[in-house]
């Protein structure tokens, strides 16, 4: 087994079980395990990870502690269930949606012509994420003031909303009183006890994330946002009169809105195709990428640097481990792959564990966390001077 530090990491090339029966007090794990898919032809890929591992994941981490993996489409359900019975509870499903999915399919019409246009696949456009979190005794909060683990980042994980809707939030008076209706809905109270339908400090996070591209935008519809203000009160330049929300106070109410593809209302982590070659110049050329956008099996035999072939991109897993990871805690990856985890907690100001069996993609994973960490140095010299 190797080991390597790097800034706030630690990264192991070995078996995960026998590293991780040496961890504990880890605060979030945020992963991208095998998919049971064999892809590629990938040993490693043959199947999902074991109720036993998942234990042994259990065990490093405290009460609270959240657990983020992603699966397959294919196979969730066989990766859900083994995290599911190692004791974790399974509190939601996160959906990445992209636009850069190659479609794996054969093509049958070049060999049966009645079944030209005929295929094996569809096109990928996206991948759960399991949301689970190890139980703990007592309350969130009692939890929380014990380990620091049991919730969710909200307010640094919100979705940034339109600056010029911003400004407006900010210069409008509110001054309605809050229905008691209204209090227990979907509304925001500001201290002033008065209410906004978009906070100019970004919508609250749901259980979907796109990567901005614009085959995963234009999938969603043009809207309008909901008003902003109390629903007991009307259309800007309209009387309130009586309805289903109860007796009006015959106020205008002011109606901002942003409009445009409703992709707006869910977090936006953009890819970046340069992100997973940073640092491996001095890498030797790994095997191509041979699937095309139409996703067939091409001949093109142009090298790549970072061979892995399920890299995810840095912002989403930044999001990711910033959603549910506590200032200054630890986040483990335990199949770390080509360390996109392990930049993303690092840039985020976490400590980061990985854990790689391949030592080709080892040796991947620590080249771009060390080009991370040089990176960081040189600009903080170029801040504050060597």
């Amino acid at each position: 087994m190797k080991k390597k530090v790097i800034g706030n990491a630690i990264l192991y090339c070995g078996d995960c079980e026998e590293v991780l029966s040496e961890l504990t007090g880890i605060d979030t794990c945020v992963t991208d395990p095998p998919y049971g898919l064999s892809f590629m032809g990938k040993k490693w890929d043959y199947d999902v990870p074991s109720k036993e591992l998942w234990k042994q994941v259990y065990n490093t981490l405290k009460p609270g502690a959240h657990l983020l993996s992603f699966f397959g489409s294919r196979t969730y359900h066989r990766g859900v269930i083994p995290i599911e019975d190692a004791g974790f509870d399974i509190r939601d499903q996160i959906m990445w949606i992209y636009g850069s999915g190659f479609p794996k399919s054969h093509n049958i019409g070049k060999k049966v012509e009645e079944y030209k246009g005929w295929g094996t696949a569809l096109k990928p456009a996206h991948e759960p994420i399991v949301m689970a979190r190890k139980p703990f005794k007592g309350t969130v909060v009692e939890n929380v003031l014990k380990h620091g683990t049991g919730g969710i980042n909200i307010d640094e994980s919100r979705v940034e909303t339109d600056p010029n809707v911003d400004d407006m939030l900010r210069k409008v008076e509110r001054k309605q009183r809050v229905s008691e209706t209204w209090e227990k809905g979907s509304g925001f109270k500001n201290e002033n006890n008065s209410l906004t339908g978009v906070r100019s400090d970004g919508r609250f996070p749901s259980n979907i994330i796109h990567d901005g591209s614009e085959e995963a935008t234009e999938g969603f519809p043009i809207t309008k946002s909901t008003r902003i203000g109390n629903p007991n009160q009307p259309h800007r330049g309209i009387k309130h009169t009586p309805t289903s929300y109860g007796k009006g106070d015959g106020k205008e109410t002011p109606d901002y809105r942003d409009k445009g593809s409703a992709a707006r209302y869910f977090y936006c982590a953009k890819t970046s195709r340069s992100e997973r070659n940073e640092g491996l110049d001095h890498l030797p050329d790994g095997a191509p990428q041979r699937w095309n956008k139409a996703g067939e099996w091409t001949d093109d035999t142009t090298p790549s640097k970072n061979h892995h072939p399920t890299v995810k991109p840095v912002e989403l897993m930044k999001y990711l481990c910033r959603l549910v990871t506590p200032k200054d805690r630890i986040v483990l990856d335990p199949f770390m792959g080509s360390g996109s985890t392990g930049v993303a907690a690092l840039a985020e100001g976490f400590y980061f564990i990985g854990i790689e069996k391949e030592e080709e993609y080892f040796d991947i994973a620590c080249a771009r966390l060390q080009h991370f960490v040089d990176n960081q140095k040189t600009n903080l010299e170029k801040t504050f001077g060597a």
